[in-house]
């Protein structure tokens, strides 16, 4: 009788929820599952943290969702892989690691609901200028309104990226009564309507009023927001980053908000982690938050439940999903 796959989960926590059954020390599992697993958090080789057997079983990676694990250089050490499986929507950080010939699957969908928020509330900060009121509560100042302050609604707000964390922002956004103008690589029709191809992008900015970026990074999203295209915004945008920092040049848009041409309201910046004296933690206009989008309570059920489908996939020989490179 064939043995079960063998996977590695970064925790053991995380391998209850799912409801595989760990492999004890003399070999024996816990559980009956169609697969089996050990605990291997990527800080170390895998090497150092399983037995010989284990290495030449191990069949699936589920990396942590926290941190940049140590050990991806050791994937190569593990004959039998045919899966590396990350908890995050985006990759960039992992692909180069994943040797040829084996599977990269992202969790894409589980972050959509938390990032999508956080693009909201970041918009709706800027926009209603919270930020400068969280700087007066500071000092005890009591700003009242001279005049109409900008407001969200009637606004055009245009979402760069029409995957799932996109279109979760378009869904939120359509209530607050916007105009949302939606761009991604290429012109297409889906369930919510029209989405304008990459090129169109420099004609579409000249009316918009917000600008958030949702694309996953890629070659050709990376340095896409240059200083042409923040040039192109109307005075007063607010450019909202939850995709990656490196799609914006940091020093161009650096410029604009300190000359109070535009507003910024990051959850990803470039660098990152932002250094402590990096002026956009100071600027009048930019609001920073430290790439806490999708981390909310909601993300790990949407992960154990992908992690459970996934492992039942690979047990089964059938397709995986989200898969960003391989079979």
């Amino acid at each position: 009788m064939a043995r079960r796959p063998l996977v590695s989960l970064p925790e053991a926590a995380l391998a209850r929820e799912v409801g595989v059954p760990l492999v004890g020390e003399d070999g024996r599992t816990d559980g009956a599952a169609d697969v089996e697993a050990v605990v291997w958090d990527v800080a170390r080789p895998a090497v150092e943290q399983m037995t010989a057997e284990q290495v030449e079983r191990l069949a699936l990676v589920v990396l942590p969702y926290h941190g940049s694990p140590a050990a991806l250089g050791s994937l190569g050490d593990l004959p039998a892989l045919r899966v590396v499986q990350t908890q995050t929507t985006g990759v960039d950080a992992v692909a180069a690691h994943v040797p040829d010939g084996v599977t990269l699957a992202s969790a894409a969908g589980a972050h959509d609901a938390g990032t999508a928020e956080i693009a909201l509330a970041l918009l709706l900060a800027s926009v209603r200028r919270i930020d400068d009121a969280v700087r007066d509560a500071q000092e005890g100042r009591w700003r009242g309104p001279e005049g109409l302050r900008p407001g969200l609604a009637g606004r055009t707000v245009l979402v760069l990226g029409a995957g799932g964390i996109g279109d979760a922002v378009v869904r939120r956004l359509r209530p607050f009564e916007v105009d949302v103008v939606r761009v991604a690589s290429r012109a297409r029709t889906d369930d919510l309507g029209p989405v304008h191809g990459v090129d169109e992008l420099g004609a579409l900015l000249q009316r918009a009023d917000a600008l958030v970026l949702a694309v996953p990074l890629t070659d050709g999203t990376r340095g896409l927001v240059d200083a042409g295209v923040l040039a192109a915004l109307p005075d007063g945008a607010v450019v909202v980053n939850v995709a990656r920092g490196p799609v914006v040049d940091t020093d161009a848009l650096v410029a604009e908000v300190a000359a109070g041409r535009l507003r910024a309201a990051l959850d990803v910046t470039d660098p990152e982690p932002l250094p402590p004296d990096h002026p956009l933690w100071r600027l009048p206009g930019a609001i920073v938050t430290p790439h806490v989008g999708g981390a909310t309570d909601a993300m790990r059920p949407r992960v154990v439940a992908l992690l459970r489908r996934q492992l039942a996939a690979l047990a089964a020989g059938e397709p995986l999903e989200n898969v960003v490179r391989g079979a």
